[in-house]
């Protein structure tokens, strides 16, 4: 009765012969791989029977044998229930013994997509106990498990007979070829009630050739998330540290809450000892790092660094702690920190300790929000520079970095219109305390010098308000006219100490004609007028279009207060780059400590072009000019912003940009600042790029000339290439380097090859870096390594530096 829908209530057996499929799902589940030793990313539920479902049989006889006691579907069955299937030539319920039997090309299909394979299947009709011959299963992540046979007993515990586990997919062409790696066990048992996975008498092969023997180890449950156990160990080496293993533990304290211990032993160093805490709530996270280790040879360090100390009083204990976390109070705020402390400055980098091992590392404790345009962040920040220099040392930069106690930005931007406009507020403000003068010195005839004061020793503090209001109107003849409004105020408070008032004075003498003013309290204001004309031309031809727009702004505003003499504290605006993207700025300076001022024209033209054949072209080219008032940029300040910018006289120099980007992966920009009279190149940076699947190649030169205001007394000029081919489809091999025109030095290469498919990865990679201004000095190299098994984990090293001369 090929085709017939059974529905009969007064017998089980359907029920029953589902319960088998079921059941069968649940062994696939239960070898499905980790993510690492003890910690599983994915929970894989048992299958689920939505309420109300119908079971549909699909066979070629239905035999009812009363004197057996059986009731038997034989040829092609195939059953269909709650999106569950199993397909088998023959398919017997035995009353007597309440088994289950299915046999022949057994081909079971669960909701979820995973895919189990057997020649027979035998089970209890209460599931509890049962065997399955020749047992194959494909996850729906596509990870495989195979065993000669399988056996459940009491309902908790299955035992896999002969058992084979990979994440590798078999090759089409030659299915019994063996995958790139396998684990084999001559028993894997699944303890349902434990939650865990033990392999017995296990063997990891590589390529088909066994490489580790594993007498036994254990897996957590592939149905609980988060399980206690060993993670995969780490290595490294290093010239001062020494050799050294990681071996981190992982505590699954609770579902919200968890653990990870790591002991580390170094050659040279000793043993390191680490802990990270981890709690989740339902509105965010925190977590809690500590390390310490009590240095058995500091003397392996260099001298005269915070690594080794001093002779009588060597650097042996050393510790930190850190901790990160963010809460969003309610749907707009956000409450967030991000600190650390340590023993001395360099720990958390020499060591690498996580997260916490950036050479510039920033604490801070933040209250944020956001709602629609509006803004409002609240921080307190303190930096600290990870370095091997002694404090004691004129170049060390530690004890120069300021306390930012606090900074705050606000912006605020209505939704209704303003006189048909837009209206923009912003409100700045921070506070500095520095315990130590950062300046700049030069020695000039044998005598000292200050050339800038990058940092007052003291304590200054700045509240700025802004308001811009603007408003475009479009002509019939398109030409589009905004004019603009703004007015900033602002007062600051400044309390250098002697110090810093004999170094600002230093300076002015230095500059020459330059006289110093240094105030407790300044207070400025800016009042600014200003059009833009812009007038987009668009020009259309049979394959391309192109628009043309020629742009003018102008900005009319009194001059600058405190600008004729040095005092005025620069905290926010160190940073000054004139190129194309700042050219239509209104204030050009990047932070608000300095204010441009004077009024000042900005004209230049912007082109753009598509093309049908799928490239694309930009270019942007302009000149800014003084038009009346003082030269902000020419005027003096603590760190020199603004000499050798480009707009320093009366026309600044040219700026220009333009770039194309093709449809099959080849892009190229170039960017430069002519000088208004002569056109001589002041700045330059060429980019090129191509991608495509075989090959990727970057390109980058660039040129900046000498800033001697700035400290930099020579050119800069460097090229930088990269690329990366993959020589066939699972191998490819990389390299950068970077070559420094002036010193004629290679300052920084890498090179590597890897290899990568769907389950397994490796890469090496090797690298060197060169000082430029003293290139026979050492090489540092560093070399790493990394494997990678999906499902299993990953395996490596840190990266392992020595120095060669």
């Amino acid at each position: 009765m090929r085709g017939a829908v059974s529905s009969i209530r007064k017998s089980a057996f359907l029920t029953r012969l589902y319960g088998a499929t079921a059941l069968a799902c649940v062994m696939a589940c239960v070898v499905a791989p980790t993510s690492s030793f003890a910690q599983i990313d994915g929970q894989i539920p048992a299958p689920s029977v939505p309420a109300g479902s119908q079971m549909l049989l699909e066979a070629d006889t239905l035999v009812y044998d009363n004197d057996n006691n059986t009731v038997s579907a034989v040829g092609g069955v195939q059953i269909d229930y709650g999106g569950n299937r199993i397909v088998a030539q023959r398919v017997k319920y035995d009353r007597n013994t309440s088994r289950l039997i299915a046999t022949g090309n057994v081909e079971i299909i669960d909701s979820d997509g995973t895919k189990i394979y057997s020649e027979e299947i035998d089970i209890t009709d209460d599931f509890a106990n049962g065997f399955v011959n020749a047992l194959r299963i494909e996850t729906v992540d596509k990870t495989y498990f195979a065993a000669e046979s399988a056996e459940r007993k009491d309902g908790q515990l299955t035992t896999f007979n002969n058992g084979v586990y990979t994440a590798c997919e078999p090759c089409e062409e030659k299915p019994d070829k063996a995958p790139i790696w396998r684990i084999k066990a001559q028993k894997i048992i699944w303890n349902g009630q434990a939650k865990t996975v033990r392999f017995e008498k296990s063997r990891f092969e590589f390529f088909g050739f066994p490489i580790a023997y594993l007498p036994a180890f254990e897996i957590a449950d592939p149905t609980v998330k988060r399980k206690s156990g060993f993670l995969i160990p780490s290595f490294g080496q290093n010239s001062e540290l020494g050799f050294g293993l990681s071996v981190p533990y992982y505590f699954a304290l609770s579902p919200t809450y968890d653990l990870t211990v790591t002991g580390s032993g170094y050659t040279k160093q000793g043993f390191l000892g680490q802990a990270e805490w981890n709690q989740r709530f339902n509105n965010g996270s925190y977590t809690l790092t500590m390390a310490g280790i009590r240095q058995n040879d500091p003397m392996a360090f260099d001298a005269n660094t915070v690594d080794r100390g001093t002779t009588d009083d060597p650097n042996r204990f050393r510790g930190m702690i850190g901790s990160k976390g963010e809460f969003n109070l309610n749907k707009r705020w956000a409450f967030g920190w991000d600190v650390m402390a340590q023993t001395d400055k360099n720990f958390s980098r020499k060591y690498e300790i996580g997260e916490y091992s950036q050479y510039i590392y920033r604490s801070e404790v933040y209250l944020t929000g956001l709602n629609d345009r509006n803004y409002f962040d609240l921080r307190t920040m303190k930096f600290d520079v990870q370095e091997e220099i002694l404090d004691t040392s004129a170049s060390a930069r530690d004890k120069k970095q300021p306390w930012v106690l606090p900074s705050f930005d606000y912006s605020y931007t209505p939704d209704e219109s303003i006189a048909g406009g837009e209206l923009n507020i912003d409100i700045n403000a921070r506070s500095l305390y520095r315990s130590q003068l950062d300046r700049v010195t030069r020695v000039i005839d044998g005598e000292t010098t200050t050339q800038r004061v990058i940092g007052i020793d003291g304590s200054s503090s700045r509240l700025t308000g802004e308001a811009e209001w603007k408003r475009s109107f479009i002509t019939d003849g398109g030409l589009v006219f905004t004019p603009l409004l703004a007015f900033q105020a602002d007062t600051t408070y400044s309390n250098p100490n002697s110090e810093s008032i004999a170094a600002i004075n230093d300076m002015a003498t230095n500059r020459g004609g330059v006289s110093s003013d240094v105030r407790s309290a300044y207070n400025r204001f800016m009042a600014t007028a200003g059009m833009e004309l812009r007038w987009p031309v668009l020009f259309s031809a049979t394959s391309s279009s192109h628009v043309l727009e020629p742009m003018g702004q102008i900005f009319a505003r009194p001059d600058t207060s405190y600008t004729s003499e040095l005092g005025f504290p620069n905290e926010d605006a160190q940073s000054f780059v004139f190129d194309a993207s700042t050219l239509f700025e209104r204030d050009k300076f990047s932070g608000y400590d300095r204010i441009e001022g004077g009024t000042r024209a900005n004209i230049g033209v912007r082109y753009s072009g598509s093309y049908d054949n799928g490239w694309s072209t930009s270019a942007l080219a302009g000149q800014s000019y003084r038009v009346a008032g003082d030269n902000t940029f020419l005027a003096p300040d603590l760190v020199n912003v603004g000499l050798n910018s480009g707009l320093e006289t009366d026309k600044s120099d040219y700026v220009g940009m333009a770039g194309f980007v093709s449809p099959f992966g080849l892009s190229g920009s170039a960017s430069a600042r002519l000088d208004e009279e002569t056109f001589e190149i002041r700045r330059a940076e060429l980019r090129a790029a191509y991608t495509s699947r075989p090959l990727t190649v970057t390109a980058r030169y660039a040129f900046i000339q000498k800033q001697e205001d700035y400290g930099f007394p020579d050119d800069r000029r460097e090229v930088t290439l990269g690329a990366s081919a993959r020589i066939q489809e699972n191998w490819r091999v990389f390299g950068s380097g970077t070559y420094d025109f002036e010193s004629s030095t290679v300052t920084r290469n890498a090179y590597g090859f890897a290899y990568d498919d769907e389950c397994f990865s490796y890469t090496m990679t090797m690298s060197e870096k060169r000082n430029p201004i003293a290139p026979n000095d050492d090489t540092e190299r560093s070399f790493g390594f990394n494997i990678s098994f999906r499902t299993l984990g990953d395996f490596g090293s840190s990266s392992s530096a020595f120095t060669t001369q």
